[in-house]
């Protein structure tokens, strides 16, 4: 009878290990929950940059006359806003698994926060926040350079998009970069 309470212990000490050991997975929080914070004069209004900026309305595009004619073109057969290989540009986190949405994300707010800064539930606290390397340890994405910035806007502003113009990655840059002062 020792020897199972033993055996018990034991698989239940690293069923523990391993189940509180593991990170919670980081959910999508969606642009509101990321305002509240970074709207203000001390964070360099990012909120309202983005706002102002066709990300805020990328997911409207493809409701859009232009956008469904583009697609009858393409041979889509669904509406621009009901079809992933449009919303991976336009709101690219509509087509995550929707056990990764916080009850609060819109798609319709188009090409949000976490697009480019990663999922925020676990970096999103102002605890975590004042703390970069707590924040990246927490998910927040670092980007080591403008040529990885760039990387990652020319995952939608290339060729594959059916109304690409070329891009100058200098020239935009510099309409939706949102510096913390």
């Amino acid at each position: 009878m020792n020897n199972k309470i033993f055996y018990l212990i034991i698989i239940f000490f690293f069923f523990s290990v391993v189940v509180f050991s593991q990170k919670k997975e980081n959910k999508f929080i969606g642009v509101k929950a990321c305002s509240m914070c970074h709207k203000t004069e001390k964070q360099g209004k990012q909120f309202d940059i983005w706002k102002q900026a066709k990300h805020a309305s990328a997911f409207n595009t493809l409701l859009s006359d232009k956008a469904i004619e583009i697609a009858k073109e393409k041979g889509l057969t669904s509406a621009p806003s009901e079809t992933a290989e449009c919303l991976s540009c336009h709101a690219p986190v509509s087509i995550a698994d929707a056990n990764l949405l916080e009850k609060n994300f819109d798609i319709k707010d188009g090409v949000q926060c976490e697009i480019c800064h990663g999922a925020g539930s676990n970096y999103k606290s102002p605890a975590i926040m004042k703390d970069k390397a707590k924040s990246i340890a927490a998910g927040l994405t670092e980007y080591a350079d403008s040529v990885a910035v760039e990387t990652q806007c020319k995952k939608c502003h290339n060729e594959k998009s059916p109304t690409f113009k070329a891009f100058v990655f200098a020239e935009y840059w510099e309409k939706i970069k949102h510096p913390k002062p």
